[in-house]
């Protein structure tokens, strides 16, 4: 099999990763970014309980995506890390600030208020540290003979602190659409209220960054402006499950906003690889200058094909397992 093949099979794996964790990690970061709001204690054990059988088996993506990153394409590592070591290690951070407030929150009473700063903070400062690569990855990268040249701040800039309030925008309307899969009552009556403002934010957020982007990379301009095609289906298809989860909620169904969210998440994604495809770290180098050797490629991607159906099927067999309302009293702990 060619390195050309072999390089579009694993850049669809890691792709496939991202994209799972960005919507199964994402709903339980915006619990937490919306921990603070929450009408009350007994709201925020019903947050915390709905994801907690299934928060750690979700950022099972995040590390099979970054595995897989390495080992497919050694050259993101050696320049992304370098170039977003500080946001990286803010994101590593919050996620080890929420998982021990998942840990321990439900085990402390004296000090539950800290433990719910924790999983609040945690959960929000990793989804602006990950709104913020995507903005990084958006604008490029100063490189020269592929070795990262900028500086260790060239990550924060206006526009990637604007993508990085975004995702968390973005993260809090999955929270809150999830809540109103998973609770009832006066929670589930405060996630449909909240919604509906989450989204409008979301939307505000999406159509700076949709008018900013061309401008920041040049790339992205002549891909969307250069040749009118097929390519402004993503950003429409988008909008359109934007309408779908106003429309749902106003009608009070449960199911249809978070499916709905996840429809927006997806487009939004695709249209977002598009945009830049085949670079993987722009403006420089494409998936092939960034590949690893053949051989290695294929003799990982055998143990991979192998991996994610078990994967699958055990992330499956839990979300059924834990299918179903979760009530104020009742949890996992």
């Amino acid at each position: 099999m060619e390195t050309f093949d072999l390089s579009i099979i694993w850049a669809v794996i890691i792709g496939f990763s991202v994209i799972m964790y960005v919507l199964m990690d994402g709903f339980d970061l915006g619990l937490g970014i919306l921990f603070p709001f929450a009408p009350d204690e007994d709201a925020r054990d019903v947050m915390m309980n709905s994801v907690a059988p299934v928060w750690d088996g979700n950022e099972t993506w995040l590390v099979l995506g970054g595995a897989g990153l390495l080992a497919a394409f050694p050259l993101v590592y050696s320049i992304f890390l370098p170039a977003l070591y500080i946001g990286v290690f803010l994101m590593l951070a919050g996620l080890i600030f929420r998982g021990v407030a998942f840990e321990l929150r439900f085990k402390s009473r004296r000090n539950r208020h800290w433990w719910n700063r924790a999983f609040s903070w945690g959960s929000a400062i990793a989804a602006f540290a990950q709104g913020v690569v995507v903005g990084a990855y958006i604008q490029g990268f100063q490189t020269e003979d592929f070795v990262y040249t900028g500086g260790a701040f060239d990550w924060l800039t206006p526009f990637t602190v604007v993508t990085g309030l975004g995702l968390m925008a973005g993260y809090a309307l999955l929270g809150s659409t999830w809540l109103i899969l998973k609770s009832e009552g006066h929670i589930q009556d405060w996630a449909y209220k909240i919604t509906p403002m989450l989204l409008g934010i979301v939307l505000v957020v999406f159509a700076i960054v949709s008018i900013w982007t061309p401008f920041v990379n040049q790339v992205v301009w002549e891909r969307w402006f250069g040749n009118l095609r097929l390519i402004w289906i993503f950003p429409a298809m988008a909008l359109f499950f934007a309408f779908l989860v106003f429309r749902s909620v106003k009608q009070r169904r449960e199911s249809y906003p978070f499916l709905a969210t996840i429809g927006i998440y997806v487009f939004t994604y695709l249209g977002l690889i598009v945009s830049q495809w085949p670079m993987i770290v722009p403006p420089n180098y494409t998936l092939w200058d960034a590949a690893s050797a053949p051989g290695s490629q294929l003799f990982l991607l055998i143990g991979m094909l192998f991996v994610i159906p078990v994967i699958l099927m055990y992330t499956a067999w839990t979300y059924w397992v834990f299918r179903g309302k979760v009530r104020v009293g009742e949890g996992y702990h």
